[in-house]
This record gives C-alpha cells, structure tokens and sequence, in this order.
C-alpha cells in the first residue's frame, strides 16, 4: 500500500544533494559545489559534464572560470603594492596611468575604482560591436581610451564597472615591473598554494583540466547551447580560473585571524564599507560584498561571463565557506549559496528576507516612469508573484520589503539601492508621480502614458546620422517597414563588429533600446534612449543602461 504521507525535506548535506539533483546530467553542462566547515571540507562533488563533446564529467579537480569572483584578487594585488610603498590606494588613477583622459579633478581613486565608485564606463565596445569578439590588447603599450566622460561624479553614486578593475591591472603591471598573470601567481595564488589557478585573459586560451563554457540560447536565437565566449580580454575584471580546493582554500585564509598574504591593515581595507557622498553606506567593500542575511553575517562576490558564472560566500561567525562554479547550467550559483546556507544552518537563522507582493500592486504593472532630472527610466513587472523593476531596460529584479520601503539592494543588483516608501507604491491606480532614492539621491519620476506615440510618428524626425565621439564611430536612425509595422532602428558600425538596437517609444521623449541580436538582448544588452531637443528639433539622443550614463549621439546636419 502506498503511503499518503510526504517525507520530510533533506537537510543537511544530504539537502545539497537534492539541490544539485536536476543537474546531475550526462547530456548537458554542470556545475561543481565544495562546502568546508572551520576549514575542514565537508562537501566536493561535481555533477554534469565539463566536456559535453567528449563527455567528460565535471569533477571537484575541474577548472572553471570564476569570473568577477576574481575582483577580490585584483584589489589585494593593489593593497600589496601599498605595502610595497609603490602606491596610496587613494591616489588618482591618473597618476598611474598618465595618457588616460583626466575626466574629473578629484577623481577617480584607486579605492574607488575597487568600490565601483569612481564612475568609470564599462564595456563601451559592446555597444557599437555587440558579442564581436575584439582583438588581443598590447599592454605594452598606452592605453587607448575615448572615454569623454564619467558616469557621475566620483564617490556619489554606485555603477558596477568592469572596464574600471582592467585600469587596476594595468596599474599593477606598470609598478611591479611584471605582466598581471606573473604578478598574481608569486604573490598571492603559489604562497597561498592555489596551484590549480592562474588568470586566464581571453576565453579563446587554453588550459589543461579546464571545462568548457556553454551559452544558453535564447529562443528567439533558436534555442539550446553555443561556446561561451567573451568578447573582450577580462584581465583583472573576471580573468580568474580555479577549482573548488583553491576557493576553499582562499576562503579559509581570507575568514581566518592569521595572514599568509598581505598585512591585517590590508585586509581590514578589503572588508571596510563605503559610504556614498549622500551619507549612505554600501554593502561592497574591495571586490567583496559584506551584509546581513538572516541574521548572519556573509561575505560574497558572484561571477558571470558568457557560459560561465560562480559565487563564493563565507559565514565568518559560523565559519561556513562555500564555493560554486557553474558551466552553463540552468542555475543561479548566488541563489544556491544562498539554499546551502539555509539548509545547513537551520535554526540558527531569522526570518527569510521578505518580498514586495505584485498582486498588491497591480496597478503598476507594465508601467514606466521617467526622472527628467537623469533620464532614468524604470518599470514594474510580475516576476514569480514579486513585484521586480526594471532598470533602465534590465530583466525586472525583485523588491523587498524593509520596514516602509520597496528596495532593491545593492547586493541584489550591484548598483545604487533603489527604494520607493510603500505607500506610494499602494493604490487602485498608478500614480502620476514616484519618488524613487537613487542611493540617496531623490528623483521625482513621471508615470509615462499607458498608450506612447507609435514608431511611424517619432520615425521622421529621428531618422538620420548621428556622431558618437566616445565611440569613435557614426550612428544611423532608418525606418523599416511601414504602416503599423514600421519600426525605427538605431545602427552603429564599429572597428571590429555592428550592432544594431530596435528603439520603441515609451512616450514622445523617451525610447526603449532593444537590442536585435537575440544573445545580446538575453544577456541585458537593452537601455534607454532620451532625446535632447533645441527649439522643438532633435539635436541629439543620450542612450542611458544599467551600467551606462549619457553616451551622446550628436545630430549631424544633412549637407546642402
């Protein structure tokens, strides 16, 4: 007879075993978990296949690529180059590196360039070039940049940049005398024993023991997998490859009172928060986020590269250390970190972080608005029965419930907290108006209308060719189609591959950027366009993106 009565849920390491269960495939990527305790490790298994080619499994020997997991590598290398008095982690970084464009007085520093303070634009050649794969850099030579401006104001906002921690390896190499990858092998990874890791530029190098990394494909792209592959080298961004021992075995040092690499000043600077010139602290320190969850306190950072994403956390008061590494399965290795802390400490744990309900905020849902004072542009969304926002044309990310306040952290995000007080938030309508806390900064945000103008009648006054200085490259605005099917799109040439992005109206001002390359689009290649006029005519479009302020597209006359 058949029992009626549900088993228990697993806990404990046998909950991690359910956790990786659907994973555990012979005929698709995997991923590879290890969980230490005081040091001693208690769980190290690999599941999927490293190689779906020569099928060949994934195993806690296998080397992956553990992507922006590797900041925390880059800014002990700075630190130790402060111990060396070859530099002041404040410092500008154009004493550094003196051919970059000195795009503001005060800054950035170094320290903020490591906090994602300093306002420096990342990955601008994806814009123009989309997923082209770019040419192998000579760090030789100066370094070339046409960057124009900032995103902000260094030490007032927060934008996660990557093209900033590649100026932080460049410094490393021009003060140690050494290449990066040289550098980073004798003074952190050989004297810690990290034998299995090594910064690894580009994804088109090749290593022994490494798997492959494998990109989901969007449906509108067909489906299934591809190779993952970066655009563009990711030295001291995300150049990091490693194994589950070497993790565990930096986690140890990195939560433990007694230092093999650098002094204890330094790691204190690794872990000391920031605030915001608006008075707000941040949760991300030097290449690691620090913050309470469930009444613990966690140090983390997270990973993703195109087939490849990781994350590693440490409970220091319960001294938990987990490492994941994923390449390419369906699974968010942050969420997980998260499930395997919740499994093995149980009762020791508060209360689960609490989300914002849709169903009590239908009002707002597929709705914009719009803050003329930055441009900013964000909507709501349903997203599991969470009330999510997308910004500035990202996939929505859920809001949480903190006390009178929708948030969406730092540490959920890696941007600017973003809150709402909750009663502004509540009624049987949208409202006109929200105040939205930009890290601090208070935005006045008009509700765009439910039914924009239609591309046929934005289209003829947009179309045209337009210059993009810091991208060194001309824009053209065409129609396509006609009638209701008539669709505006935005084309950019490059040095070494185009794009090209699909622009609907949000309303007669303002445009949504969507990318047409299917890959592109899934991996959040969208943003929003505002139009700058004179005298009622369009002079210029400003593209805005979650990690991009005011790229100018300046309006060129037609000739006479």
């Amino acid at each position: 007879m058949t029992s009626t009565h549900s088993s228990p849920p697993p806990t404990g390491l046998a909950a991690i075993d359910a956790l990786l269960q659907p994973f555990n495939r012979s005929d698709a990527p995997g991923l590879v978990v290890g969980v230490a305790r005081a040091g001693q490790t208690l769980y190290r298994r690999g599941v999927g296949l490293a190689s779906i080619e020569q099928g060949v499994g994934m195993s806690p020997r296998t080397r992956v690529r553990i992507a922006s997991t590797s900041k925390q590598f880059t800014c002990l290398g700075v630190l130790l180059l402060a111990e060396d008095g070859r530099l002041d982690i404040d410092d500008l970084v154009y004493r550094h590196l003196p051919e970059l464009p000195v795009l503001h007085p005060a800054g950035p520093t170094l320290r903020q360039l490591m906090q994602h303070l300093g306002g420096w634009r990342t990955d601008l050649p994806t814009v123009a070039q989309g997923m082209a794969i770019l040419p192998k850099a000579d760090w030789s030579q100066p370094l070339p940049d046409p960057n124009r401006e900032l995103n902000f104001e260094p030490g007032t906002r927060m934008i996660y940049s990557n093209t900033g921690y590649q100026l932080l390896a460049r410094v490393i190499e021009r003060l140690s005398g050494q290449r990066f990858e040289d550098f980073m092998r004798e003074r952190i990874f050989a004297p810690l024993g990290m034998h299995d890791t090594e910064s690894v530029t580009s994804d088109l190098d090749i290593r022994p023991g490494m798997a492959m990394q494998y990109q989901a494909l969007p449906a509108a792209a067909g489906g299934g997998l591809q190779r993952g592959i970066y655009p563009s080298e990711l030295r001291g961004s995300g150049s990091l490859v490693s194994t589950i021992d070497d993790m565990l075995r930096w986690l140890a040092h990195l939560r433990g009172p007694h230092k093999t690499v650098g002094s204890a000043a330094s790691w204190a600077q690794m872990i000391e928060l920031p605030r915001l010139s608006t008075g707000l602290r941040l949760p991300y320190a030097l290449g690691l986020m620090r913050h309470d969850y469930r009444g613990v306190e966690v140090i983390h950072h997270a990973g993703a590269v195109m087939g490849a994403t990781s994350q590693m956390i440490t409970v220091p008061g319960h001294q938990l250390d987990i490492m994941i590494m994923v390449n390419g399965a369906p699974v968010s290795p942050v969420a997980l970190g998260f499930q395997i802390i919740d499994a093995l400490l149980g009762d020791a744990l508060g209360a689960a972080p609490e989300h914002v309900p849709a169903a009590a905020h239908a009002a707002l849902l597929g709705r914009h608005y719009h803050a003329a004072a930055t441009g900013a542009v964000f909507g709501f969304e349903d997203a599991g029965g969470k009330l999510a926002l997308n910004w500035l044309g990202s996939r929505g990310m859920p809001l949480r419930k903190m006390g009178n306040e929708a948030l969406l952290p730092c540490e959920d995000s890696a941007l600017n907290p973003l809150g709402f007080a909750l009663e502004e938030l509540a009624g049987a309508t949208a409202p006109e108006m929200l105040t939205l806390s930009d890290g601090g900064h208070l935005l006045r945000c008009a509700l765009l209308p439910e039914r924009p103008p239609s591309s046929a009648a934005l289209a003829p006054a947009l179309a045209g060719r337009y210059r993009v200085p810091d991208l060194q490259t001309d824009a053209q605005v065409e129609i396509e189609g006609a009638g209701e099917t008539q669709q505006i799109i935005l084309r950019l040439q490059g040095a070494h591959g185009r794009s090209a992005y699909r622009l609907q109206p949000l309303s007669s001002e303002v445009l949504l950027a969507l990318p047409a390359d299917a890959l592109f689009a899934g991996i959040g290649g969208a943003g929003i366009i505002n139009i700058d006029r004179q005298a009622g005519r369009i002079t210029g479009l400003r593209l805005d993106a979650p990690r991009l302020r005011r790229l100018r597209f300046i309006r060129e006359e037609p000739s006479a």
